[in-house]
């Protein structure tokens, strides 16, 4: 497990399924949460994004199931920047599910864009946010595109 920790907490009643594990969409929920936390500690808080009127947004997203998670259990998740392209600053990120014993639970990749939230259209960030997202720990499969 790395230093690279952007979101710790407990397995809730209402996260939990039929069968009594983690549901399929909590998955997306604790990274979501923990993109949000990375993005505000290294300086992009959702202020930043409002007053551009820029938004984040997904175009995939995958789940690979590694380990059962089970309620009141305490997870971890890491996050890693896998792919960023510099010219429009479409990105890709791993995100890797730790179980409280350290063993890995899950991995959610998912690629993703940036929206402008008037015009509704794909858009570039500002060229200062590129120096913050250059502090994003990096997969050691990391990519980097100039196109």
């Amino acid at each position: 497990m790395g230093n690279n920790i952007f979101y710790e907490g407990q397995v809730l009643w209402s996260q939990i399924d039929a069968n009594r594990h983690l549901r399929h969409s909590a998955y997306a929920d604790f990274c979501a949460q923990a993109r949000s936390n990375m993005l505000n500690t290294l300086g992009l808080s959702l202020d930043q994004f409002a007053k551009q009127k820029i938004g984040p947004i997904l175009f995939r997203e995958e789940l690979i199931y590694k380990r059962e998670v089970q309620l009141d259990e305490y997870i971890k998740v890491e996050i890693l920047l896998t792919k960023l392209n510099l010219k429009n600053a479409r990105f890709s990120f791993q995100h890797i599910i730790y179980k409280e014993n350290g063993d890995k639970a899950a991995e959610v990749n998912v690629d993703g864009a940036w929206l402008n939230l008037v015009e509704r259209k794909l858009t570039d960030i500002p060229a200062e946010w590129y120096e913050i997202l250059k502090k994003i720990p990096k997969a050691e499969s990391y990519i980097e595109i100039n196109a």
